[in-house]
């Protein structure tokens, strides 16, 4: 009889565990699905596309349509760098004919999306037009610093040969919303970082960890020299809502 009850005990008692596991990982899901909508990138730069977000046990699945490939990778890096995200199964597929890589076309994509998550320019006020690999830059800078920082952004793009920045300085600088930076989650910041990285060409080819704590960017990985760590440095100081980096990666030619 107590070897029999003993069997009953163990039995019920290996149920509870199972159950208590299950619950919580269920709970989990559904925080990675609630996190990944409510994120700073999901909000405003994924806002008008079809995503859905699936977790099983932290394995996420991402399906719907996006409008390019950038965006793409920027809500696969959002989402991976939600907690308790074990591995990212990106299905979204791109909606509507994409322009040649490398054509005119792709490059004025490149150098709308490298002003996008840059909080000291406006791409909402820059016009890009791309010639034969010649970037012409239209639109309001609120300063003379800000007109030349656009111009030094989209030279740094890959297949860019040449600037040519026509912009303007408004009269009245625009209102800037202050409290945006404050409301940005840590990976809507980690996945700008990233994707910033993989658009300019100075930091492109680095094999660089990110990660963001309260708005604070520590970088690990290698560079090639000190000025293209300077580089990732001054890359991911300018992401909206990033605090303070703290550059540890190592140079290694």
């Amino acid at each position: 009889m107590n070897v029999n009850y003993s069997k009953v005990f163990l039995a019920v008692m290996f149920g509870v565990v199972l159950t208590s596991v299950s619950v919580r990982a269920s709970e989990t899901d559904d925080r990675i699905q609630s996190s990944a909508k409510d994120t700073y990138v999901f909000r405003t730069y994924l806002k008008d596309d079809s995503i859905k977000v699936m977790s099983n046990d932290g394995m996420v699945t991402l399906t719907g349509t996006v409008n390019d490939e950038s965006q793409k990778g920027l809500a696969q890096e959002t989402v991976a760098s939600l907690p308790g995200v074990k591995n990212v199964d990106n299905q979204l597929v791109i909606s509507g004919q994409q322009p040649p890589e490398n054509s005119d076309g792709w490059l004025s994509m490149k150098v709308k999306g490298s002003l996008l998550f840059n909080r000291n320019v406006s791409a909402v006020n820059t016009e890009v037009y791309v010639t034969d690999g010649i970037v012409t830059l239209k639109g309001q800078a609120d300063s003379q610093a800000q007109k030349d920082l656009t111009g030094e952004y989209a030279k740094d793009i890959d297949g860019i040969k040449g600037i040519d920045n026509q912009m303007t300085i408004a009269e009245t600088p625009s209102k800037q919303d202050q409290t945006k930076d404050n409301k940005i989650d840590d990976a809507s910041i980690t996945a700008q970082v990233k994707m910033a990285f993989l658009t300019h060409h100075s930091t492109s080819a680095f094999k660089t960890g990110v990660e963001t704590n309260n708005g604070i960017v520590t970088l690990s990985g290698n560079a090639i020299n000190g000025a293209g760590k300077d580089m990732a440095t001054k890359v991911a100081s300018d992401i909206n809502g990033v605090t303070n980096v703290v550059n540890n990666m190592t140079i290694n030619p």
